[in-house]
């Protein structure tokens, strides 16, 4: 629910944070302990004082993770570490974004001790994850909870209002033009240039695709005729790899429209769009707006797994419904038992109240209490 790179991605992070080069020990899978190429990290190594992490509880813990995967988290991720570290001096971590699909593939691979997906694992990925946790599986644990927000860069229009059905069409490039009759509806009396609009989506596999499209799909009906899934599939339109680089060219192109995590949107101060929904008002984007639509979520993992179901076509009063949620992917059993303290406790310190509330300033959304304790739970009992 896929973050910084090094061509200058570090931009949107909070702080930029040294990399640890130290020898990474998985919590699960194979010896093989080499990390991919990422391009873009959150790690820190010891730290000094013990008040910023809060409610944090190193335990046992020790020795340095490496985990890797969705770039919507990472500004979150950097925040966590940062602040969890300097309470647990004992344990380094270094989280890379470099995208859902191939953060999960280094997890298969036991490469990392965790994975950041904002796409819950498939029926063939838990099947494969079975290989190396040993006499377990792999499973979702729902962590950040985040809007995705649709930016643009058209000067002199301050405020704009989209529905899925004119969206869809414009990042299937069917409507091209900033005064379109369609734009111009749902926008009366704002002043829309003729100026060409830009689409940009992510060129890598990407679970913040796949739950934007998962709403295009759900809520603007034939207007989007794809079937989903983490990589692009409408023609035409301009990509870029990560969250970070979409935002970075929509910053930079005028015209432009872009999907990208809010704490994204933030960060480079670009304009949101609002959203008709069909509730009362069109629907601005918000932290609170999107833990109104992960409280409508349903658990449909099995197993012990924890995957959330999200209500794309919520109606709800100040809803936003183009929400992510991305999953820490962890082994339930048969994790190496040297770093296995260490995963628990950083685990154990995010899925906090306390460093829930960390993150709201950055444009994520605290996950709900109901979900949050049985994060909680499944983490306690990982072996």
């Amino acid at each position: 629910m896929k973050l910084l790179r090094k061509n200058g991605l570090r931009a949107t992070a909070l702080g930029a944070l040294a990399v640890s080069g130290a020898l990474v020990l998985t919590a699960c899978g194979s010896d093989d302990n080499s990390g991919g190429s990422g391009s873009g990290s959150a790690s820190a190594g010891t730290g000094a004082s013990a008040s910023a992490a809060g409610s944090a509880d190193c335990g046992k813990g020790s020795g340095n993770l490496l985990a890797s995967g969705s770039t919507a988290q990472q500004n979150a991720m950097d925040q966590w570490v940062k602040n969890f570290t300097q309470s647990c001096s004992g344990i380094q971590i270094n989280y890379k974004g470099i995208g859902s699909g191939a953060g999960v593939q280094q997890f298969l691979q036991g490469q990392t001790a965790f994975a950041g997906s904002d796409s819950a694992l498939k029926p063939e990925q838990i099947a494969q994850s079975k290989k190396m946790c040993t006499g377990g599986q792999a499973i979702d644990l729902p962590m950040v909870g985040g809007p995705i927000s649709v930016v643009y860069n058209v000067p002199g229009v301050d405020n704009l209002t989209l529905d899925a059905k004119t969206m869809a069409q414009i990042f299937n490039s069917k409507i091209t033009k900033w005064n379109d009759p369609a734009i111009a509806k749902l926008n009366p009396g704002a002043k829309l240039p003729s100026t060409a609009i830009q689409p940009f989506h992510r060129s890598d596999d990407s679970g913040t695709t796949d739950n934007f499209t998962k709403y295009l799909i759900a809520a603007a009906g034939s207007d989007w005729p794809y079937s989903g899934g983490q990589t692009w599939q409408a023609k035409g339109g301009q990509s870029a790899q990560g969250s970070a680089n979409v935002t970075a060219q929509v910053k930079q192109t005028t015209g432009a429209i872009g999907y990208t995590e809010l704490s994204y949107a933030n960060a480079s101060k670009l304009s949101t769009v609002a959203l008709d929904t069909g509730a009362a008002q069109p629907v601005k984007i918000s932290s609170d707006a999107a833990s109104k639509a992960i409280a409508d979520a349903k658990v449909v993992g099995t197993n012990g797994d924890l995957a959330l179901k999200i209500n794309y076509t919520t109606k709800a009063d100040g809803a936003w419904p183009i929400t992510l949620v991305t999953n820490e992917i962890v082994c339930d059993k048969g994790n190496k038992q040297a770093t296995l303290d260490a995963t628990k406790s950083f685990l154990t310190y995010i899925a906090s109240a306390d460093a829930q509330k960390q993150i709201t300033s950055l444009g994520y959304a605290p996950l709900p209490e109901n979900i949050a304790s049985q994060v909680r739970t499944a983490i306690k009992s990982l072996s």
